[in-house]
Parts: structure tokens; sequence; C-alpha cells
């Protein structure tokens, strides 16, 4: 057996990496969706209730990053399981026209 090869019991993770470019349209929605979401969230103790306020009041891209539910992605899939997860969002530059824009191109430096 070789070293990429497994058995059918070992565990075999994949790391998936996935960019999404959102634009914003209606920063007021979004962001009383997103102290919405917050308020209702049974999971978050009080201080993670209030970072998370605080992020949704300083910048929206910190209320998009409420509604990203990464088991929702994997749920349906059969015989996987989600084992970890991280996201982050953050404001970004975004020019569909310009040749220089990549979508594919991955940038090594901000890992």
């Amino acid at each position: 057996m070789t070293s990429t090869e497994t058995t059918q019991d070992e565990p075999r993770y994949v790391r998936l990496k996935i960019e999404l470019i959102a634009e914003i349209t209606d920063e007021g929605a979004l962001k009383a969706a997103a102290l919405k979401q917050v308020t209702e969230d049974e999971y978050l103790d009080d201080d993670e209730r209030a970072q998370s306020v605080d992020a949704i009041e300083v910048d929206p891209s910190g209320s998009l990053a409420h509604f990203i539910d990464p088991v929702a992605l994997l749920g349906d899939v059969p015989g996987v399981e989600l084992a970890s997860a991280t996201w982050e969002s953050a404001q970004t530059e975004f020019d569909p026209e310009n040749e220089g824009w990549d979508e594919y191109v991955v940038d090594e430096s901000a890992e």
C-alpha cells in the first residue's frame, strides 16, 4: 500500500477551501438580520453574544459571518462527517472587469 492509499477503516480527512465574494446591497437589512440571529442564538453565552454584537456594529462583513453554516454544506453528503470548521469574513477589493482579477488564483500569503 502506498502512502496515499487508506484502508476502509482508516479515517480520511480532506481540507476544502471555499472563497465567496458577496456584494452587500442593503447594509441595514443585513445588520438587523444578524443582530436578530445573535439575539436568538441559544448557544451563545453572554460574552460571545456581546462580542458578536460589537463585530456587527463595526463592520458589515462581521454581520455576514453569522449566516455561514458549514454543517449545512456537508449535512446531506453521505459518508462524510464535519470534523472541524473555521471561517472569517473581511472586506475585499473586487473588480471582475479588471483583467488582472482571477478568481482561481489563490493568495498563499493570506494563509
